[in-house]
Parts: structure tokens; sequence; C-alpha cells
């Protein structure tokens, strides 16, 4: 089906595109007969992943950067999805880079985006996760939390899909300051998160990237570590710090990033994020400015896991997402050691059909 609806979302400028499919899975996903028939449609049975003192349903999920205000995460868990990743989230609204800002490199199967973090903000998402919020019964009879009371969240499908919060600076706020960012919104998204994603590797942030060098790295850890502990006794629940690194770094830097991530107590690492490489590229859109995804980025994706894995050596579990584009590409990233695959640009060109044909092939 998909095949037949691409060459029409193709004609479309790219965000619009991403914005309508995007709508038409939260519309879909709210109505529960049509959840009840997407998920029928894309059901198939997979064994149960443990990652992070976290189960999920199965060990593909949907990246960061596709749903960033928790608009349609009923509908993407009917799409089969074991994890969905929301975000990425900063603490107040910004509207990110002008457009256009997204680019489809059709001869490449890739995508260039310079997105630079649009986000509604931490309040509007926030109101977007309160329905699956569950009061106490004297919540719902008195109308009040009483103060030894907590809301929990509830489980957002019957598959109890795994919500990661995937967080990032505002635009403005200076790398020294980053922290208080970072602290602030795991101190928001606590009650809800069953990971958070610290986001220190987008290209279409201007400075991002600089805190994946020591120095930074250590400092900002160590705080989010603190806020970390302070969240999980407050909401008696564990939470998983996870950190996403980029492609781009040198052999070198990978190795002190991931010792830093080690030292730091991070519960697990996500390689990689979009490349700024352009090696190979056909497409006369190469020259546009931002991070690269798709089929390019397989390769170079796969170089920084196995890195990665050896390094990390089995003490966290990774992540891998980028240029998973077909059922090989995820069995691979999988046989090489990753604990979970993460999809984007990969349903861009062959359509929500591919987590199921992924989960089929396992």
């Amino acid at each position: 089906m998909y095949s037949k609806i691409r060459p029409y979302l193709f004609k479309l400028e790219s965000e619009r595109a991403h914005l309508l499919t995007l709508n038409a899975i939260r519309r879909v996903g709210n109505f529960t007969p049509t959840r009840w028939l997407l998920t029928q449609l894309f059901k198939v049975r997979a064994k149960p992943v443990e990652a992070f003192g976290l189960t999920f349903k199965n060990p593909i999920g949907i990246a960061a950067g596709y749903d960033k205000d928790a608009r349609a995460i009923k509908g993407l868990g009917a799409l089969g999805f074991g994890h969905v990743e929301i975000g990425t989230i900063t603490p107040r609204p910004q509207s990110g880079n002008p457009s256009p800002r997204i680019f489809r490199l059709i001869e490449d199967e890739a995508v260039i985006n310079r997105m630079g973090f649009p986000s509604r903000g931490s309040e509007f998402v926030q109101m977007q996760l309160n329905p699956y919020l569950r009061p106490s019964a004297m919540e719902r009879y008195f109308g009040f939390v009483p103060p030894n009371k907590k809301m929990t969240p509830r489980k957002i499908d019957k598959g109890n899909l795994i919500l990661g919060i995937n967080i990032g600076k505002n635009k403005e706020t200076p790398n020294e300051e980053a922290a208080l960012d970072y602290v602030a919104l795991v101190d928001n998204f606590s009650l809800y998160a069953d990971y958070f994603a610290i986001n220190i590797s987008s290209p279409n942030t201007a400075g991002l990237r600089a805190l994946q060098e020591r120095t930074a790295l250590e400092d900002l850890l160590k705080h989010i570590h603190e806020q970390r502990v302070v969240s999980e006794k407050y909401h008696d629940k564990r939470l998983p710090l996870l950190v996403k690194l980029s492609p781009d770094l040198s052999n070198a830097e990978l190795d002190d990033a991931l010792e830093v991530i080690l030292n730091a107590k991070m519960d697990g690492v996500i390689v990689t994020n979009t490349t700024l490489s352009r090696e190979g590229l056909r497409s006369s859109l190469k020259g546009e400015t931002g991070g690269l995804s798709g089929k390019p980025l397989t390769v170079k994706s796969e170089a920084v896991l196995y890195q990665t894995i050896k390094r990390i050596n089995g003490a966290i579990p990774v992540v891998s997402v980028g240029g998973v584009m077909n059922p090989d590409d995820a069995k691979r990233r999988l046989d090489m050691g990753a604990a979970l695959v993460q999809l984007y640009t990969g349903l861009v060109y062959h359509g929500p059909g591919l987590v199921k044909e992924i989960l089929k092939s396992l």
C-alpha cells in the first residue's frame, strides 16, 4: 500500500509530508476502533528484550525526531514498535531553523535535515502526556492528589510500549549552562519516562556537539546523574539514562566519550545521530547543510557500533540507529551486539510495513 501512496507524499515539501503522516497516525491512534485495526494489521509475534532494567516487547523502536512533541504515541505503538522515543524536547518553546529544512535525496535513499530542535517546549509536551497518568481512587473521588500519593503512568497500550524521552538544550542556552536545561527536563519528565536519551550530538544546534568532549561531558553527566538520583527516589522508579553520540567522532574522541559515559554511571549509549559527511552522494541536494541520514549512513553507523560494542565490552547495552533501511540491516545490528534498533529514514522510503518485515525476519 505504501508504494502507491509514496509518490504523492514525495510530491509534497518534505516537512509538510511529515506533518501530514504524523497527524494521520495521531488521529488513527487516538480513535480506539482504528487503533485496534492498525494493531491487527501490523501485529507480529516477537521475542521480548531486556535492556536497562526494562522489558521491551520487541527490539525495534522509532527514533527521536519523528514525534517531537508526543502527539502520536498510541498510533506509533499500533504500528508494532517496541518503544517510541519522543523529542528532542527543549525546556522552552523554540521554532528551530528556518524552512525549508528537510530535503529528500531520493537517488541516495537519504534525508538531510537541519531542523534545529523545533520544540513546543516542556510544558506543552507534559500536557500531551498527562492523559497517560492514572489518578488514585482518592483523586478520582475528591478531585485532588493527597500529598502522600503520586500519579502513576498508565500503560500506553496493551503491548506495554516503552516510552523514551529525548532531551536537549535550548539554542540560546550557552554550553556552560547546558546542564541546567537537561536537569530541568529530567525533573519535569521523570514521572512519564521509561528512559531518557541525552542528545548532545545533533549537528543542527550550534556548539551542541562540543558537549561530547571529555571535560564538558563529565560535567554535564555528573549533574544529570545527580538529578536522576533525586527523581528516582521521589517517584520510586528506575530512570535509565542513555547518551546519544555522533557518527563523526574520531576513534579517540569516541573512546573518550564512552569512558566518560561508563564512569558517569550511564545505563546505555545510542549510536548514531546524523552525519555531516557527504561522501558518495549523487543527489543535486547534497550541498544542503544539516545532518544526513538514511542509506549513506549505514556503513558509518555500523563502524561506530562495532567500535562502541568493542569498547563497552558488555558493560551497558547499546542502541543502534542510523541507516537501517531493511530487515537485513536491522538483523546485522542485532547480530553485532546491539540490544535495540531504531528506525526513522527507512520509514520515509519503505513505509510503516518495514517494522513488521523486520520483526518477521528476526
